[in-house]
């Protein structure tokens, strides 16, 4: 069954600017998206047993849930166990359980955070904010783009260093501004490949 429609569950605003600029260009035009934010991963986390216990009761079998959350500093493992619980209590077939089945609902933790998608494509990130070296990505800390801890404060501390958001980075303008220059082909970030895995699957006719 052709996959007509996908609704986003996001922690905070700045993943749903990156999405609205990103998706477009990987969904085919015939498919359409909702992305519904939250106020960080606690009142996602707070909500969510509600917020699927409805869809269960109505999501059309061509619609299909995607919950992402950070992994921030939490146990990867038991922050996707949490995830599946919540959808299993609301009845919904999640991608990891679904056994050849058709899935409604697949749960995906950004390791660390959205910011390591970023340092991912550092060629998206110059050309948006083009004073930044191109030679980061090749500095140690910096080559693993899920291994960098606190991920966020890094990459704001290198964008206030070259001279950006001297009062501290508008999430939400850098990360549509990024999104915009993103090419997924060439991410480094492991976790935004398993994300893409996911769009390409749905996208598929």
């Amino acid at each position: 069954m052709t996959v007509r429609h996908l609704e986003f569950l996001v922690e905070e605003p700045s993943m749903e600017e990156f999405l609205r600029e990103l998706l477009p260009r990987l969904l085919p035009r015939d498919r359409t998206f909702a992305i519904h934010s939250f106020r960080g991963k606690p009142d996602l986390r707070s909500k969510l047993d509600e917020r699927l216990r409805g869809y269960s009761k109505w999501l059309p079998a061509d619609w299909r849930i995607v919950v992402m959350v950070d992994r921030d500093e939490d146990d990867c493992l038991a922050l996707k166990a949490e995830l599946e619980a919540a959808a299993s209590r609301a009845g919904l077939r999640t991608r990891s359980m679904a056994s050849g089945e058709p899935w409604q609902l697949v749960n995906r933790v950004v390791v660390q955070e959205l910011e390591a998608w970023f340092f991912g494509d550092w060629q998206a990130v110059r050309g948006a904010y083009p004073r930044l070296s191109a030679a980061t990505p090749k500095q140690s800390p910096y080559r693993n783009p899920d291994g960098i801890p606190r991920t966020w404060e890094v990459f704001e501390r290198i964008l206030k260093r070259h001279g950006y958001f001297s009062t501290g980075v508008r999430k939400r303008e850098a990360a549509r501004a990024i999104a915009a220059h993103l090419v997924p082909e060439r991410n480094r970030s492991h976790s935004f490949g398993v994300f893409l895995d996911v769009i390409r699957e749905v996208s598929v006719p």
